[in-house]
């Protein structure tokens, strides 16, 4: 289900939605941030300095004992030990990792979290990142990839809710001017100074190998999340094989630097119709809603259910629903919101994109829909029977893993929003964001 509203940034319930979506708005109401049939219950606008760097950074030393302990795909996790072997564990001994998080907003109702290694063992954070705030707008600020700031809800979002942010500044990557490498040295966002890879976390390969030698990371990709809904409560940075398993719906940049393959595509949402990566400018937004199956053979993470103008397409290549303009900002900011409602979740984009100027682009799915359901959709056991329920087996040097009832019946998986780079092993980048909003039902 998919709505696309051209040359304003009007919003319109998505046509064909279940019944309880159908009723009718409430009268339009001129207060800041009112939404027809929805009440604000939360609003973030920024206008009081906020720094994180009154908040001391702590040793995190992952494990059972660890308030960001999950589950096996953690930065310490059994999954890495499979598929790395012993040398997973060397690896992993060469840096400590420091996290801070601090609660801020009215009844401390969004919460910072923060996380950077130590690699040079001098008891700091390397290249730490920051997040402050001033005249009206929040600065995330990320100048190592591995490192991560991400800005989520402090508490469980309720059975229905809209929420959304305002992005007044981006600078995760993409070209600028035409260009993947800036006049500046940077290359995709990222700094030229020293190697950037992935380690020590990977789906596989030599774990053995020094750093310098796992897949460049600049070469790759960098991006952001400007929206999405995680499956845990405590949602913080991690590696990046992590998060692509705790997602039910994200929008989210995947800047990836001069490529030329089949994996990922463009939606020209002006002609309906499906466009090589190199046709777009590497600022595209993926609203992918997860679902069940796995994505990948080696490496957890579910499968995408990708809604654009140009139809829809369960798996495959990665498609871009739009593609933004950041030279525009902030005089033309964009707006993200996600919702639940009546059974379904909604992703919604507003602003300024390419191919048809200023629109607001809607797309929602039923929890269920054709067999497909939307990952960890259940925020209470009796809203699901179990019949999703599945085995994760992993092989590697460090043996067989079975990561068992993976969606079992009497489950339940919180809503929890989170904007901004969770990857600790990816992406590196500034951005600046306002006016995040909680609505419920009216």
């Amino acid at each position: 289900m998919r709505k696309l509203v051209r040359g304003a940034v009007a919003l319109a319930l998505p046509m064909l939605m279940p019944a309880a979506l159908t009723a009718a708005p409430a009268k339009a109401d001129a207060r800041p941030g009112a939404r027809d049939g929805w009440s604000l219950v939360a609003a973030e606008p920024f206008d009081r300095p906020l720094d994180g760097a009154k908040v001391p950074w702590k040793p995190d030393g992952d494990g059972p004992s660890s308030p960001y302990n999950v589950d096996i795909y953690d930065n310490d996790g059994a999954y890495f030990d499979t598929v790395g072997g012993p040398a997973f564990r060397e690896q992993l001994a060469k840096m400590k990792t420091y996290r801070k998080s601090f609660a801020f907003g009215k009844r401390g109702w969004l919460t910072a979290e923060l996380a950077a290694r130590d690699a040079d063992g001098d008891g700091r954070p390397d290249a730490a990142p920051s997040l402050t705030s001033g005249k009206g707008v929040a600065k995330l600020d990320e100048p190592g990839h591995q490192a991560g700031v991400v800005i989520r809800s402090t508490r469980d979002l309720p059975a229905e809710y809209r929420v959304e942010m305002t992005l007044r500044g981006l600078d995760f990557g993409g070209q600028r001017n035409g260009l993947w490498d800036y006049p500046d040295g940077r290359v995709n966002g990222y700094s030229p100074e020293g190697c950037k890879t992935n380690f020590p976390w990977a789906s596989g390969g030599d774990y053995s190998r020094p750093e310098c030698e796992w897949a460049d990371v600049r070469t790759d990709s960098n991006g952001f999340y400007y929206m999405s809904i995680m499956d845990y409560r405590q949602v913080a940075p991690h590696n990046n094989v992590f998060v692509h398993g705790h997602r039910k719906v994200a929008m989210d940049g995947y800047n990836r630097y001069k490529y030329t393959g089949s994996g990922l595509l463009y939606c020209n949402p002006a002609t309906g119709e499906y466009e090589p990566y190199p046709a777009g400018t590497g600022n595209g937004v993926n609203a992918i809603f997860m679902t069940d199956d796995r994505r990948y053979p080696t490496m957890p993470g579910t499968e995408y259910l990708m809604e654009s103008e140009c139809g829809f397409r369960k798996g495959g290549a990665i498609v871009s629903t739009v593609d933004l303009k950041p030279e525009l900002l902030p005089k033309e900011p964009y707006t993200f919101a996600v919702e639940r409602r009546g059974g379904a979740y909604t992703m919604e984009m507003s602003g300024v994109f390419a191919h048809v100027g200023r629109a607001t682009f809607r797309y929602t799915r039923p929890f269920v829909e054709d067999g497909e359901p939307i990952w960890h959709y259940n925020q209470k056991p009796d809203e699901y029977d179990g019949r999703f329920n599945a085995d994760w087996t992993w092989e590697g040097p460090g043996g067989t893993l079975v990561d068992h009832d993976t969606w079992p019946a009497g489950s339940a998986y919180p809503d929890r929003f989170m904007i901004g780079d969770p990857h600790m092993n990816f992406y590196e980048g500034k951005a600046q964001v306002d006016d995040i909003r909680l609505y419920v039902p009216e």
